[in-house]
């Protein structure tokens, strides 16, 4: 794939957009609201799914693998890499699929995408812990998955709508 200077760019720009909202998201106390071990609303995954709809799965893919990879390297958090790859890159499946179907909106592309990311997470526990005991837990994060998607449809959707009126398509 070969990426002119203004792909690239906003590439740069948008995996930093991902790291800083995943960032930010570790400063906010959910457990507080949602006490269930492991939820995240996925404020990153807003900026996966804009990429998706506005630059194409295989640059997408680039930004969100990016992301994982300097997440990981910037919290000091090797372990996680394996859970945040194989969820991101489930997600990442399941929208493209979803989205290459034409029957979703953006709410039930990003919904299909937060029920992924919990089942690639539940495989990486599954392949880190050696038995399926975790899976006992997949109910209730897709459960969840359900309203965190949701809210990432909605941003997602609203900044579509924010953007249709800017010349945001000439940039890309």
């Amino acid at each position: 794939m070969k990426l002119t200077t203004k792909q690239l760019t906003l590439c740069a720009v948008l995996t930093a957009l991902a790291l800083a909202l995943s960032y930010l998201e570790n400063l906010f106390p959910l457990a507080l609201a949602i006490p269930i071990p492991g939820v995240k609303l996925g404020l990153a995954n807003i900026v996966t799914v804009f990429a998706l709809y506005t630059l194409g799965p295989s640059q997408a893919l680039m930004i969100l693998t990016a992301r994982c990879l300097l997440g990981a390297m910037f919290a000091g958090n090797v372990n996680a890499l394996l859970f945040s790859l194989l969820g991101g890159f489930a997600a990442m499946l399941a929208m493209i699929v979803l989205v290459r179907l034409g029957k979703f909106s953006v709410y039930g592309v990003s919904v299909g995408g937060a029920a992924a990311h919990n089942c690639g997470q539940m495989a990486a526990a599954v392949l880190t812990l050696g038995n399926t005991a975790p899976l006992f837990y997949l109910p209730i994060l897709l459960a969840v998955s359900l309203i965190t998607g949701t809210l990432t449809g909605l941003v997602a959707g609203c900044l579509f709508q924010g953007l249709e009126h800017t010349n945001l398509r000439n940039l890309i």
